[in-house]
């Protein structure tokens, strides 16, 4: 599955099966679902699962929880908007 594909998936009411944690937490989150996002990866414990959990507390406003999340998967929190960080990892992640 590319970017445009798992983004048009986003439109349908569950996310599409075999996506893995990360991208699922994702495509939760691009729906609006943050907990949903945040309950799916926050008891994984790999670089990526690290730096979605990054992203949805920096999206949350808790800079220094995001900041420690970054840290864990070896990124530095991203001078962008929520939305191109989305994308970012998104892309990444596919």
């Amino acid at each position: 599955m590319n970017y445009n594909e798992f983004t048009k998936t986003i439109e349908g009411n569950t996310p599409p099966a075999g996506l893995g944690l990360c991208l699922t937490a994702l495509w939760y989150d691009a729906k609006g679902d943050w907990h949903t996002a945040h309950s799916s990866i926050d008891s994984t414990e790999d670089k990526d699962a690290y730096w979605v959990h990054a992203y949805l507390h920096r999206k949350e406003g808790d800079i220094w929880n995001a900041d420690y999340w970054y840290h864990k998967a070896g990124k530095k929190r991203p001078d962008v908007t929520l939305g191109e960080e989305w994308a970012s990892i998104t892309k990444a992640l596919l």
